[in-house]
């Protein structure tokens, strides 16, 4: 083997190891993905450990460690299973399953999210209630939601 193939061969080598790291630190958080959707980080909470996502189809999985509940504006209690699964579009999450609000004294599942301008409507199925974007900005932390003044996350 001369000396300029070998050269060639160990140059084509680091460039296809090195575009292949390259690649490897662009993996997007499930955050990251939410955002490219159009949606805030904040419909999320605080902890997600991994997901999965099929471009083509839109059906996602994330994962937390555990359940996750906390409480909003003192009126909703809201609770996150371990595994969140659903359909992602921009702007609209449908077939959402994992995801629960307390309204009085009954849990509800809530079914879809859909972003119009400003607000995100969340809908239970028979009802749905729209919120300002911005209440979504920060993600919520489990136990505490997003009121933790200091609190470990949970």
């Amino acid at each position: 083997m001369s000396r300029i193939t070998f050269v060639s061969a160990v140059l084509i080598c680091f460039i296809s190891t090195t575009s292949f790291a390259s690649a490897d630190d662009h993996i997007l958080s499930a955050y990251q993905v939410l955002q490219q959707y159009d949606f805030p980080v904040g419909i999320l909470p605080v902890g997600v450990t991994g997901y999965e996502l099929n471009r083509d189809t839109g059906e996602f999985a994330a994962y937390l460690n555990g359940t996750c509940k906390f409480s909003l504006e003192g009126s909703y209690t809201l609770e996150y299973k371990s595994t969140i699964t659903g359909v992602i579009s921009k702007d609209r999450l449908k077939n959402l399953k994992g995801v629960s609000v307390k309204v009085l004294f009954f849990w509800l599942n809530i079914v879809e999210v859909v972003r119009d301008g400003d607000e995100l409507q969340f809908s239970v199925g028979i009802a749905s209630a729209n919120f300002p974007i911005d209440n979504f900005v920060e993600s919520p932390q489990c136990g505490c939601g997003l009121n933790c003044n200091g609190v470990e996350d949970h």
